[in-house]
């Protein structure tokens, strides 16, 4: 037996966040096993960390279906049980794209990433997005997470809440990348919506590493610093709210949490 802390990640106040499982017990485990869990749970993701020993927390992170090298939301909830509830504090967690920095503001637990993804310009934007039955995008762009995360931005909020894929169009459209549609609501604040049916994930309430993903291109673009509010998961009905800042070539993001049970596994 050993316990699964239950998490909301990146909640709006006490409401909504993505669910998460995290795992401090990572005795006997292998890869397969954690599989055999993280579906067993069905959260869009859980987190096995390793923390046995004295070093470093090192993470690994899957969705009900697959192996991930990086996410935002488990990152930040297993830092929260390490420095809230868990057996050691730490400033720094590693996960498969190396390690993350750790830092808490307040109720806001934070994570720090390096920034300088690569980001592509997609050409063919408007082409691409009649595939996803997306009307014609601001601006597209793909960036290596490293897997490959498509951009897409819309000039209206509205379209972003109403659009209503099905799995099979963003499996036969989306070119087996992870989906963020996004568009501005105010001069620092976005409404975005993300998918991955690849990954057993049709939509994610809230997704901090397609917040990375957005600051890489908005970087990419020119913009060296900033400050965003990203309002994500409504549709689904989980609303959450993620704080993203970024300069000299970090991006921290972060958001609030919420402990809603400890639940003991038979394995």
């Amino acid at each position: 037996m050993r316990h699964c802390y239950i998490l909301r990640v990146f909640t709006r106040g006490d409401e909504g966040g993505n669910h998460l499982g995290v795992i401090m017990d990572v005795t006997s485990l292998d890869g397969q096993m954690m599989q055999q869990i993280a579906g067993e749970l069905g959260f869009s993701e859980s987190v096995f960390v390793d923390w046995r020993e004295g070093g470093t927390p090192a993470a690994r992170i899957f969705t009900p279906t697959t192996e991930l090298p990086f996410a935002g939301h488990p990152l930040v909830g297993a830092g929260w049980v390490l420095n809230s509830m868990g057996p050691a504090g730490s400033d720094t967690i590693a996960c498969a794209i190396g390690d993350i920095g750790i830092s808490f503001d307040g109720e806001v637990s934070w994570i720090d990433v390096p920034l300088g993804q690569p980001v592509e310009e997609v050409g063919d934007s408007e082409a691409r997005a009649r595939r996803l039955a997306l009307p014609a995008p601001t601006s597209m762009a793909v960036v290596s997470m490293p897997l490959p995360y498509t951009v897409i931005e819309l000039d209206d909020p509205g379209a972003v809440g109403a659009y209503e894929p099905t799995e099979e169009l963003l499996e036969g459209a989306s070119d087996g990348d992870m989906l963020l549609v996004w568009s501005w609501t105010g001069p620092d604040t976005i409404k975005s919506r993300f998918f991955a049916p690849g990954h057993g994930v049709l939509e994610d309430p809230a997704t901090g590493s397609a917040a990375v993903a957005l600051t890489a291109v908005l970087s990419a673009r020119g913009h060296a610093h900033g400050e965003l509010v990203i309002f994500q998961g409504d549709e689904t009905g989980h609303p959450s709210t993620i704080r993203v800042s970024w300069i000299d070539g970090i991006v921290r993001v972060g958001g609030t949490v919420r402990r809603d049970e400890v639940r003991v596994l038979e394995i």
